[in-house]
């Protein structure tokens, strides 16, 4: 079966399938469309594409694809540096920019234009499955980014997994706003559609008012995004007749998904992966959804709990330990770092996630964060941060809550808390969170700011509060 399936078949000329912010083409246009650019890359590797949330990047990631090519989505907000380095340690042999928009001037890759004026109805042979689809740049806590290497099997797998769980089909209308180089916005909210059949609209900028005016019947966001649809009652209201609300790429507070299920009576559904593993576990759309939970494997995926000497926790729901992942849905690896593939691979071929989780008796997964930044090791105990944030957000004068280990000279470290709030204190916020768990679990200090630094998708930066 072609990875994107649907687009590759349809014979469906209605003008609306595909709609970006406020320009729109059918099925049929747009594999005619992205069949021009395919032409212009027969016989090239990689593909750099400029990510912008427009139309352009919808034709060309599809073009590239349908061309057999590597997409690199390159940020557009990416800075000089970043930016070099992407194109350069992806060995992009071209890179697609909107006709008529500049190309680069510093000796990049040869430029090769979006021109939504072409249209061609050439027949590309499919890839092989294995195939790479996407290399994905993603950063960790040192160095420069990393080029996950997602093949075309991988993206299929992971997409009829979500299908199976979500129920998704072409009578869906998916609406979202998510930047269009991560794998929540470009591989589940833009290829999902062109290979299962759902129309898409993406409204631009994720504002509440556009989701409520969009008509969806499944919506995706971020936490930021629901967080702010939850503080617009009116915009909230109006997604009552949709089906399903995802959230992904962070942890959903508890009072956002309280409040979304008040205001437009879902239950949202959260799911969880990594560049590197696509999504692996989600709620379903046929099942129960728990806040702070992210649900159980797709299907062929396999997951466990190790410690840090490598050795098998039970799925009890209590015992803490580092995600393992194994299925269909793994990258090939990094991209020219052999080192950094040793690093996350085990003997017996699971993906090291590097995130601490709980697995109960029935399989839900629950995600308590970063091992580096989130398993805070305190005076022989193993605390995780997300339970003390979610008790400080319980507190009606805390809008946002971020909690970090930081060294201590007696107990290894302590449990820190960096807080935005509205007349409140440290004292009184450490002893709300003794009187709700256990004493040790209490942050032993916490500090006032105006704002947690967040990513492009929302999520708190934890290595910056942790070096402060």
């Amino acid at each position: 079966m072609p990875l994107l399936s649907w687009l590759s078949e349809s014979a469906d000329d209605r003008p609306d399938a595909i709609r970006v912010d406020d320009r729109a083409v059918s099925w049929v246009e747009l594999r005619r469309l992205a069949t021009a650019v395919a032409d212009d890359l027969v016989g090239v590797d990689r593909v750099a594409v400029e990510a912008t949330p427009t139309l352009e990047t919808v034709v060309g990631v599809v073009g590239a694809l349908l061309a057999g090519a590597a997409v690199v989505p390159v940020p557009p907000d990416a800075g000089p540096m970043e930016r070099d380095h992407i194109l350069r340690d992806s060995g992009a042999a071209a890179l697609l920019v909107p006709a008529g928009g500049d190309g680069p001037t510093d000796g990049g890759p040869p430029v090769v234009p979006v021109d939504l004026a072409r249209r061609s109805d050439t027949v590309h042979p499919e890839p092989d499955p294995a195939a790479t689809a996407l290399i994905l740049y993603t950063s960790g806590t040192t160095g420069a980014p990393k080029g996950a290497v997602i093949p075309r099997g991988a993206v299929a797998a992971c997409l009829d997994g979500l299908a199976d769980a979500w129920a998704w089909t072409p009578a869906d209308l998916l609406v979202h706003g998510l930047p269009l180089f991560h794998v929540h916005g470009l591989v589940l909210g833009v290829l999902g559609p062109l290979r299962l059949g759902s129309r898409l609209h993406h409204v631009g900028r994720p504002r509440p008012e556009r989701y409520a005016a969009a008509g969806g019947t499944v919506y995706f966001g971020v936490p930021t995004v629901w967080s702010r649809i939850a503080a617009d009652p009116d915009s909230a209201r109006a997604l009552r007749p949709a089906r399903l609300l995802v959230s992904g790429s962070a942890a959903l507070p508890a009072a956002v998904f309280a409040d979304l299920a008040a205001l437009t009576g879902h239950e949202i559904v959260e799911r969880y992966g990594m560049t590197e593993t696509l999504i692996t576990v989600s709620a379903r759309a046929d099942g129960p959804r728990r806040p702070g939970t992210v649900g159980v494997p797709l299907p062929g995926v396999r997951t466990r709990l190790v410690d840090e000497h490598g050795a098998a926790l039970p799925a009890d729901g209590v015992a803490m330990g580092e995600l393992q992942v194994a299925g269909p849905t793994l990258c090939d690896g990094y991209l020219n770092r052999p080192d950094a593939d040793a690093a996350t691979r085990t003997p017996d071929g699971w993906f090291r996630t590097g995130d601490v989780a709980t697995v109960a008796p029935d399989g839900w997964h629950r995600i308590v964060g970063r091992a580096a930044t989130d398993l805070i090791k305190s005076g022989g105990y193993r605390i995780g941060a997300g339970e003390v944030e979610d008790a400080l957000l319980a507190h009606p004068g805390v809008r946002e809550a971020a909690v970090v280990g930081t060294p201590h000279p007696d107990l290894g470290q302590q449990v820190t808390a960096y807080v935005v709030g509205d007349g409140v204190n440290g004292p009184e916020l450490i002893d709300f969170v003794a009187r709700h768990l256990s004493a040790h679990k209490r942050p032993r200090e916490v500090r006032l700011v105006d704002a947690l630094p967040r990513n492009a998708l929302g999520k708190v930066q934890k290595s910056r509060l942790a070096a402060d």
